[in-house]
């Protein structure tokens, strides 16, 4: 048994908790993502040629998130963290009781070691994460949803697990326009809950809009 059905007692969402009009929501993430697909490519193709220049490492990362009802998917991301980022991460861990303690209470670093000058750029503006797009239009995710998280996050999800696992997460959604990094993570869980409780095709609409202020204001960007 895998620990997001642990959590959930085993059981399967609620039609309380599952968002209606799922099927219209997943239509329109299809054609929206292929839209956005094609329109990217040649700045994708840039990026990856950068990326690739600059140290001959993989041009997309690919980690293992949580996904609807408790699927594992590779969530696609332009890497932006150097080669030997889990390496990295470990001994700057070790070395600083502050990261640590920030690490363990958000599973994020203000000044992270493994980030490359490059991949900063691309973080504070979101293009690491266009590959996403293809996560979209296979079914892993969905253009506005939760934010997707790993394993080790489960736990901390508690009772609110369940509406996390109803729907697919998202590339953007509530914690992406409200406040992202900045937002702590009890914060963070309370968005993704309240998203999928209050989840309307409009309010999807709204949260895209404003997605694309936060990513040119670069509004809580790490």
């Amino acid at each position: 048994m895998s620990i997001i059905n642990a959590e959930m007692g085993s059981r399967t969402p609620t039609k309380s908790e599952v968002p209606r009009g799922a099927r219209a929501k997943r239509a329109f993430d299809v054609t929206a993502a292929l839209a956005m697909l094609i329109f990217a490519l040649p700045a994708m193709f840039f990026i990856a040629v950068i990326l690739f220049s600059t140290d001959r490492g993989p041009i997309v990362f690919a980690h293992e998130r949580v996904g609807r009802n408790g699927r594992r998917f590779r969530c696609l991301k332009f890497r932006s963290m150097v080669v030997n980022s889990q390496e990295a991460l470990r001994k700057h861990l070790e070395a600083s009781p502050q990261a640590r303690a920030e690490w363990e209470a958000n599973q994020k670093l203000t000044n992270d070691p493994r980030v490359t000058p490059i991949g900063r750029f691309l973080r504070a503006t979101s293009l690491d994460e266009l590959p996403q797009l293809i996560n979209v239009i296979r079914g892993d995710m969905s253009l506005v949803g939760p934010r997707p998280i790993v394993e080790d996050e489960v736990v901390r999800y508690a009772d609110e697990i369940a509406h996390y696992a109803a729907v697919r997460p998202g590339i953007t959604g509530l914690w992406q326009v409200s406040g992202r990094s900045d937002v702590d993570y009890e914060q963070r869980v309370q968005l993704d809950s309240r998203y999928v409780r209050e989840w309307s095709f409009a309010g999807d609409i709204v949260i895209l809009v404003k997605t694309v202020k936060v990513v040119l204001l670069r509004t809580g960007s790490r």
